[in-house]
């Protein structure tokens, strides 16, 4: 067996597509999903993509992918890696290729100067944060994620500025 892990390209999307979908089906979401190769085409690979990707294969075989950007921490004036999606399929756990991918965005981070490496998780997702606890990342509790999306996002942006 042989993992190895390499920066995704245009022509990963629908391989990206497909572990997006099959996360959100873990995740009991899938109905949320309206992501389409095209889409992760241009918001990946774009242009203007502040995002970027990894592929973990096994034996030549996509069975695995993180998705990243870089953040910026104002406390201590250096960016951070926030990893937006980590997600090996079913049939490829256990063979370390998510811990793989968790190094490997270790390794990015710190060959930017990046003063810290950050994600979240459902509180409900045991086997994740078994393996985060394993590598010694710590839960931040005293943060409350907050979120704007859909009506809500369009309603505030619309707002006049004013009293």
């Amino acid at each position: 067996m042989s993992l190895s892990i390499r920066p995704a390209t245009r022509g990963d999307a629908a391989t990206l597509l497909g572990f997006i979908r099959e996360l959100a089906i873990y995740e009991k979401a899938e109905h949320e999903v309206a992501a389409t190769v095209e889409t992760i085409e241009q918001s990946i690979f774009g242009p203007r993509s502040v995002t970027q990707a990894l592929i973990c294969e096994k034996d030549g075989q996509a069975i695995g992918m993180a998705i990243w950007f870089f953040n910026y921490s104002t406390w201590q004036a250096r960016n951070g890696l926030y990893l937006e999606d980590l997600y090996v399929t079913p049939s490829a756990r256990g063979f370390g290729a998510g811990k793989a991918l968790l190094q490997r965005l270790a390794q990015i981070a710190l060959e930017n100067g990046c003063g810290r490496f950050e994600w979240s998780v459902l509180d409900w997702n045991e086997p994740a944060i078994k393996v985060y606890d394993a590598i010694g990342a710590e839960p931040q509790n005293e943060w409350i994620r907050y979120r704007l999306a859909g009506d809500a996002l369009t309603a505030l942006a619309e707002k006049r500025a004013g009293p």
